[in-house]
């Protein structure tokens, strides 16, 4: 019996049209075993490094992150001459392990530079503690030549001293209206970034970026991949950026013996072969 013309033509189509998705689900990946409704090409969920479930908070307010059993931190604050005179002895007696000492800024309007007025006596007095240290510079570039300027301006003043935490580029957007970079956008940041990294690791000094999730978010995964990260956020039970992070500020209002004020608040995460009581060099020190 023969198969009428119309049949076999509807045969055919249909033979083509299964051909056709065989293909195109074998050819093209992306279309296999992405969950119902994802977007194609979405990748995994971020898992952080750190088990959040292992922070202790002391009776003071402070941080502690756990391994096995063992503390797996330093605990820390990062200061400005805001906090006017601090007893880093009195500091170190009460635990401060390390400190980040503002080294100095560029101003958000008129954009001088400006050095730190208790800059020399932090950074002299916690190393006479036995407290580690590093800097940060509260940068307003608004290009790469600026940026630069700030680096060696930060090398002037640091002056050779070797520091056991990293310099840290520390760029916001600034409240009052007219904030010389307010305008910038993550790309021109993130240049900025570069920019005074290189003058600083050229120099033999490791480096980190500041920021809360607005600074740090705006960058881009490919800046925030290749930087140890400093990153600020409060009234958090652990931080919720999705990126490694190394340090933690988790408060700005800490308080501890020696600083009359208050004063943010940090934890630094350290690699599991670390333990705080041995006060190694931290894992991103050369």
């Amino acid at each position: 019996m023969r198969t009428p013309n119309h049949v076999k033509h509807g045969l055919l189509a249909l033979s083509v049209c299964l051909l056709s998705a065989s293909l195109f689900s074998c050819t093209f990946p992306w279309n296999a075993g992405s969950p119902p409704g994802s977007p194609p090409n979405s990748p995994p969920p971020y898992v952080s490094p750190h088990d959040f479930e292992q922070l202790v908070r002391d009776d003071s307010g402070r941080l502690y992150y756990y391994q096995d059993g063992m503390v797996r931190s330093r605990f820390g604050v990062d200061v400005s001459e805001h906090q006017g005179h601090i007893d880093w002895q009195a500091a170190a007696d009460d635990g401060v392990e390390f400190a980040l000492i503002r080294l100095g800024n560029r101003g958000a309007t008129e954009g001088h530079l400006y050095l730190d007025a208790y800059f020399e006596a932090n950074l002299e007095g916690a190393e006479q503690a036995g407290i580690l240290t590093g800097v940060y510079f509260f940068s307003q570039a608004i290009n790469e030549e600026e940026a630069r300027e700030e680096a060696q301006f930060v090398l002037t003043h640091l002056d050779g001293r070797t520091l056991n935490y990293p310099v840290a580029f520390d760029h916001e957007r600034v409240v009052p209206d007219g904030g010389r970079v307010n305008s910038l956008n993550g790309e021109q940041v993130s240049r900025c970034a570069a920019a005074f990294f290189e003058v600083l690791q050229a120099a033999g000094y490791t480096t980190m970026l500041y920021g809360n999730s607005n600074d740090l978010n705006r960058l881009g995964a490919a800046t925030l991949d290749s930087h140890d990260l400093w990153f600020a956020e409060y009234g958090t039970t652990h931080p919720t950026l999705e990126h490694d992070l190394v340090i933690w500020q988790y408060t700005s209002h800490g308080s501890g013996e020696g600083i009359p004020t208050y004063t943010d608040l940090n934890i630094h995460f350290l690699p599991p072969d670390k333990q705080a009581a041995t006060r190694v060099r931290p894992s991103f020190e050369k």
